[in-house]
């Protein structure tokens, strides 16, 4: 089957008792057994439920892969992919990367004796002078959030070799309409489908999906034995986003393509961080390893003053100033004090996250519309 098919029909039939065409919510924390241990195959609801089930199955077909698994965000999933660490383990992560990743990384899983190295990613050959015989897992996300820098995911494979090292990638940017990493040699894919897999800003959910049936089995047990579920109406409303995601992925895309022509020709614009423009750093590895180009957007302002990118920030109208992205309305944020302030300023500075950033989560909007709503904010900014 090809995409857009998987997404509508991967890991769900009509439900037999009914012949309803959407998988049931089924919410129910335990499930009646003939006999001890003979029954449906499901027991505990933690363990197993079949909405979130029918999620899974789904989400392994649209990423390419044997295993999915779900749980109740998208934190919740990067913490079950670090609980497959022992102390002593060094990770290989993105000096670019989301800032809730960033705090647990370094919050949470540093005081269990476990090492994290933040470099440049974009350049995949910086990883040889990090590994070592103590190197466990390297942590990817393409594009990076919020600079959306692209990181070459078959060339960090390549680096990787025969070491016995696990090649995470967050694909919540890019989703799996635009990019499959385990096609790309990954070994683990993350999600917050919170984003564009839900993308309607009604539910947090976040997935794990893999092929080593090793690696599955791991994690398999780290989510039942720490219980960090979603529930099943939530399995219920990703479900449904994912039926129309590559339907919605293909106005982010063009939205955004617009919307970040307009942008690198405006007066008051220093830097428009897209990964469709020529001008974008690894622009080329872009075009060949996604299908377009993503619904996110960074700028930075002339003059790079706080207080100007302030003001674009609370003038615009349908861009909502709001945490998170991928929703089918247009969101506007400030990565240093909202999505990324959990990064000390002076890290936060050498990956380009400066006080005057601006991210744009670029929806399905009339794109002429979104176009006048910056045009307008940006003409009260006095540079």
């Amino acid at each position: 089957m090809k995409f857009a098919t998987k997404a509508i029909h991967a890991g769900q039939e009509a439900d037999p008792a009914t012949g309803a065409i959407m998988t049931p919510i089924y919410q129910t924390s335990t499930y009646v057994q003939e006999a001890p241990g003979k029954h449906k195959g499901f027991e505990y609801a933690r363990t197993q439920n079949p909405t979130r089930l029918a999620l899974e199955k789904n989400l392994a077909a649209i990423e390419s892969g044997a295993f999915g698994f779900c749980f109740g965000s998208g934190m919740a999933a990067i913490d079950a992919v670090a609980k497959l660490l022992l102390p002593g383990d060094e990770v290989i992560a993105t000096n670019d990367l989301y800032g809730g990743s960033y705090r647990i990384f370094t919050k949470i899983f540093e005081r269990y004796g476990i090492r994290f190295h933040f470099i440049d990613l974009s350049h995949a050959e910086n990883v040889t002078n990090y590994i070592n015989d103590k190197t466990r897992m390297i942590w990817a996300e393409s594009p990076t959030n919020p600079m959306l820098n692209i990181i070459d995911i078959a060339a960090i494979k390549k680096q990787i070799g025969d070491r016995n090292i696990i090649l995470a990638v967050d694909n919540t940017f890019a989703t799996p309409y635009l990019q499959r990493p385990l096609e790309l040699g990954a070994d683990i894919v993350v999600h917050s489908a919170t984003k564009y897999l839900g993308g309607h800003s009604d539910v947090v959910l976040g997935a794990v999906i893999c092929n080593d049936p090793v690696i599955a089995e791991q994690i398999k047990f780290i989510q039942n034995s720490c219980g960090a579920i979603c529930g099943p109406h939530d399995a219920f409303l990703v479900l449904r986003g994912i039926k129309t995601l590559h339907v919605r992925m293909q106005r982010h895309c063009e939205n955004a393509m617009k919307i970040a022509d307009f942008l690198s020709k405006h007066p008051k614009i220093a830097s428009v961080y897209y990964p469709g423009l020529t001008t974008h750093p690894n622009h080329e590895i872009a075009s060949r390893q996604m299908k377009m180009y993503g619904g996110m957007i960074s700028i930075t302002l002339k003059g790079d003053k706080m207080e100007d990118a302030l003001t674009v920030l609370t003038k615009t109208h349908l861009f909502s100033l709001a945490e998170s992205l991928g929703g089918v309305e247009s969101l506007i944020g400030h990565p240093a004090s909202m999505t990324h302030a959990s990064i000390p300023k002076a890290e936060r500075e050498k990956s380009g996250v400066t006080d005057s950033l601006i991210r744009l989560s670029v929806g399905i909007e009339d794109v002429d519309d979104l176009i006048h709503d910056l045009s307008s904010a940006l003409d009260v900014v006095g540079i």
